[in-house]
């Protein structure tokens, strides 16, 4: 660029600045021009301040038909209830009517949304103590046409009811669980107990089966002697009992000679009184040795019957005494038999006493650990069952805790928009300022169309530091929250000047076309530069679209440098914004060296027109 050049372009940089002063309606244009931006961010702002603060002025309507109900003896009315927390919570102007008023109000606007409370309601809460538990239902009535942000925020009031029921219901169940918590304890406490004296007596058992063992044991020895005792003497027996068999059959026939000689000397006594007759014989020795021979006669007929029945009798003695011997060996041998099993039943009482004494040491280790771990379990229900019941309700309802922790934290919700209205008030401010002003056309002029690319963006860049100052005053007079003062006014000013060389870029190489594209980008950019709400969660054109646009990175810039410093997000911002400037800059001047009769072919067309 020679000094001619730089000459030319500070003579058009002169002539538009003395243009703006040289007539009060053009320096009126232009302090609107400079203001009207600002008044575009402020007021939106301000309207943002802190829109969720003020639901109070909005009118919720409810309608309670609850007939109550018995509850443990008490008459209970959820409806009442929630009623009265209602008018404790001033989050919503709450308005108590009827369910017909309700019905027709929320129809025809005078109220947002209702919520109508059944008559069964209370009834159907309690229902989860019985057998056949309902599910109590609210009927919430919205006018999604009334308004669009108030039927997300009539949501909220209809959750806040709708946490209320849920609240007092889930206090009812867990009061009544708590009561049975308790019963389990005691129960609990009472078997405790009960296993650890069962485990002491079993104990003490194990203790006499222990003494009885070593009995057993000891028994055990002197039953062996004896047995073995038992079963010599049970042999000796035996033995004695066939000496008695063998002197009893010698008893029969020694006794069968007897009867028989004592039947031969009795037939020999009657042979002898037959043969001799005292009668026949005269006195004298004869007679007398006669009659002598007549008594033998008779006593040994005496004598050989008596040993006949003697005979007979030892018969019958050495058959007894046979039966005796032969009973004897049969108890012999069962005492041997018996002392063998008592020597059995001696070893098994021991091994059983034994088994047993182990048993009972386990069975008493096992009931002392059960009676300790239900102890433990009283314990610990104890500690339960003794809370405050309100206490208990609040923890039921919310058992745990999320504690918040802001980073970065913002006093309201205005200041948090500001970023996205702050850099849409520049954008708007560039366009307006391209739109109202003349970017400059070299043909039939002096200038070539570098010169008139430059002179002409002087006036634009003053503007846009112009607009940005008045803005920022006006941001600060109402009060947003600015973590970095120094840092955000260099960044608004950064923003506000890329934004004016990006559109006046645009028009001074496109003329209208270039405005036309400008207000395009506007459009796409208040969705598409997750400003408001997450581009995430809008159509995916937009997420496709959001690394080109130019604001996405200018309220990266504002929001780090107001809201909180990452540089890692800030500096990134910073560069691509500066080349996105740089290049239309670039784009802009070739277009206007190589192509600027044919970029405003279309312009002179609307012009011809008579229409623009």
């Amino acid at each position: 660029m020679s000094g001619r050049d730089i000459g030319n372009i500070i003579e058009i940089i002169r002539d538009d600045f003395k243009s703006a002063f040289s007539n009060p309606i053009v320096s009126l244009v232009l302090i609107g021009i400079i203001i009207v931006p600002s008044l575009y961010a402020l007021i939106n702002i301000q309207a943002c301040w802190d829109p969720y603060e003020k639901t109070d002025d909005l009118d919720f309507a409810i309608a309670n038909l609850d007939n109550g109900t018995d509850f443990e003896g008490n008459q209970l009315n959820i409806g009442n209830e929630l009623a009265k927390e209602l008018k404790k919570n001033d989050k919503f102007d709450w308005t108590f009517v009827t369910e017909d008023e309700l019905r027709d109000g929320v129809y025809s606007g005078e109220y947002y949304a209702g919520i109508i409370l059944p008559k069964n309601l209370s009834e159907n809460v309690v229902s989860i103590m019985g057998d056949d538990p309902k599910q109590a239902k609210l009927e919430y009535i919205v006018n999604v046409k009334a308004n669009p942000v108030a039927a997300k925020l009539t949501d909220s009031a209809a959750n806040s009811v709708y946490t209320s029921l849920n609240a007092k219901i889930v206090e009812i169940i867990n009061i009544a669980a708590y009561g049975k918590l308790g019963e389990l304890q005691e129960g609990l406490s009472s078997g405790a107990s009960q296993l650890a004296s069962g485990g002491s007596q079993i104990q003490a058992g194990s203790a006499q089966i222990s003494s009885g063992a070593g009995q057993v044991s000891s028994g055990a020895s002197q039953v062996k002697d004896g047995a073995s005792q038992v079963q010599e003497g049970a042999s000796q027996v035996q033995e004695g009992a066939s000496d008695v068999n063998d002197g009893a059959s010698q008893i029969k026939q020694g006794s069968s000679v007897v009867k028989q000689s004592a039947s031969e000397v009795e037939q020999g006594s009657k042979q002898l009184q037959s043969a001799i007759d005292p009668s026949t014989m005269p006195e004298g020795p004869m007679k007398d040795y006669a009659e002598g021979n007549i008594k033998l006669a008779n006593a040994s007929g005496e004598v050989a019957k008596g040993s006949s029945e003697l005979a007979d009798g030892s018969v019958d003695l050495a058959e007894g005494s046979s039966r005796l011997a032969n009973g004897s060996s049969d108890v012999a041998k069962g005492a041997s038999d018996l002392a063998s099993g008592s020597v059995d039943l001696a070893e098994g009482s021991l091994s059983l006493a034994a088994g047993a004494q182990l048993l009972g040491n386990s069975a008493s280790q096992a009931l002392y650990s059960a009676a300790a771990a239900l102890g433990s379990s009283a314990n610990s229900l104890s500690g339960i069952t003794g809370i405050n019941e309100t206490i208990l309700g609040d923890y039921f309802l919310a058992p745990v805790k999320l504690d918040k922790h802001e980073l970065f934290p913002v006093p309201n919700y205005g200041s948090q928009v500001a970023p996205f209205y702050l850099v849409l008030s520049m954008w708007v401010g560039a366009l307006i300022s391209c739109a109202m002003l003349k970017t400059g056309i070299s043909k039939g002029t002096k200038y070539s169309p570098l010169e008139m690319y430059f002179g002409k963006l002087a006036l634009f860049v003053v503007l846009s530091i112009l607009q940005v100052g008045v803005t920022l005053i006006g941001a600060f007079i109402l009060g947003i929250y600015v973590d970095n003062v120094p840092l955000f006014i260099l960044s608004a000013l950064i923003v506000s000047v890329v934004f004016m060389v990006f559109i006046y870029s645009l028009a001074s190489a496109l003329g209208n076309v270039g405005k036309a594209i400008a207000i395009v980008l506007l459009v796409i950019q208040i969705s598409g530069t997750g400003g408001i709400y997450p581009v995430q969660i809008m159509d995916p054109i937009f997420r496709v679209l959001n690394p080109y646009l130019p604001m996405t990175y200018a309220i990266t810039l504002i929001r780090e440098a107001q809201l909180g410093l990452v540089w890692s997000n800030y500096l990134p911002a910073l560069v691509i914004l500066l080349a996105m400037g740089i290049l239309t800059v670039i784009v802009a001047i070739i277009v206007k060296e190589k192509a600027d009769h044919t970029a405003h072919y279309f312009e002179e067309c609307l012009e011809e027109s008579g229409l623009f």
